[in-house]
């Protein structure tokens, strides 16, 4: 009777690759959140596969996992495993920090000027990098028009509200006007053209493409100088995929995923992301204000700031701060013009 010879660690990790040769890697200092699979000790394309076709897509899914789950899924050895984990878990910065050095992150955060004053204190001083800024309301209300406004107003230098940065804009509703952006820019002495070129625009057939537009804005953010992601709005197309309530999990899921990925964009580039939702009203609310976003606790809870528009009388805009991690609830009145959004 013979015995199957018992490999090795390191000849699991080869055979990982099929015959395929992989060269040792130096460990190169990467941005955490830029480091892929195939930057592990040992696992090179073909391998970085096995991992990705067993659900592991990320390094921070495989450094979260347990060996057995990993050796069950791509039917290795448990040190083999485990040394995948740790090696995930020794390329990421895992551990703590202290609240200075967090301080210290902090400076880099950038504003982006609304365009009236009211709207900037509310929330802080502006839309702000690092962080996903909600708006929802009714049809009308202005989300969209505050998109716009932030499109334009990105690009202006920080001692006027801006952050010299350019924007990329995913559409889900075929709202965007580039001629609304040119009013805005001309009425706010702007040179219409290079405020054009300067937004990168994507429609959004499905929830799916909107997923594949949110990951592939990351080449142009590295090509470019974005510092402004615009989506319009987030919950068109999952509403609208995802029908009845045994569709939920799944779509709930999926929209976990994709809020997760915007914010580690926001985090990752220092960048601001201005997110639009629609509304629902509850028929069962006999007092109060009917009106509540869509999405759920999943869009509130990854949301940092969110901001509850409605209408007032002729072009006047009230906006109500429902949550942030800093900043008091309270109200500001704004006004949408030709030039945009002003006081």
């Amino acid at each position: 009777m013979a015995f199957k010879k018992k490999l090795t660690v390191e000849e699991e990790l080869e055979k990982m690759e099929e015959g395929e040769v992989v060269e040792k890697k130096e460990v190169v200092k990467k941005n955490p959140d830029e480091l892929t699979l195939e930057d592990l000790p040992g696992v090179g394309p073909k391998g970085a596969q096995k991992l990705k076709d067993a659900g592991y897509v990320e390094l921070i899914s495989i450094a979260a996992a347990s060996s057995g789950e990993i050796a069950a899924a791509c039917e290795i050895s448990e040190p083999t495993a485990e040394k995948i984990i740790q090696s995930a878990r020794g390329m990421l910065d895992m551990g703590f920090r202290s609240a200075a050095d967090l301080m210290e992150r902090r400076k880099e955060v950038g504003r982006i000027a609304t365009g009236s004053k009211a709207l900037d204190a509310l929330i802080g001083g502006g839309v702000e990098t690092q962080a996903i800024t909600e708006a929802f309301g009714m049809f009308g209300s202005g989300k969209s028009q505050i998109g716009f406004q932030l499109a334009v107003n990105v690009q202006l230098p920080k001692e006027k509200g801006g952050l010299n940065g350019k924007c990329v804009f995913i559409d889900t509703e075929s709202t965007f006007r580039p001629e609304r952006i040119i009013e805005i820019a001309e009425k706010n002495g702007l040179d219409s053209k290079k405020v054009l070129k300067n937004i990168f625009v994507a429609k959004a057939y499905n929830s799916d493409h909107q997923i594949v537009l949110a990951e592939k804005a990351k080449d142009i953010i590295k090509q470019e100088n974005v510092k402004l992601i615009v989506v319009d709005s987030l919950m068109s197309h999952f509403r609208s995929d995802y029908s009845g309530r045994g569709e939920l999990a799944p779509r709930q899921q999926k929209l976990n995923r994709h809020m997760h990925a915007l914010q580690k964009m926001a985090d990752t580039y220092n960048i601001a992301i201005y997110v639009t939702n629609q509304v629902m009203a509850n028929p069962a609310v006999m007092f109060g204000d009917p009106i509540s976003a869509i999405g759920g606790n999943i869009v509130g809870h990854a949301s940092t700031y969110r901001l509850y528009l409605r209408k007032s009388k002729q072009n006047k805009r009230i906006a109500r701060l429902i949550d942030s991690p800093n900043m008091p609830e309270g109200e500001a009145v704004f006004m949408l013009t030709e030039k945009g959004i002003e006081d």
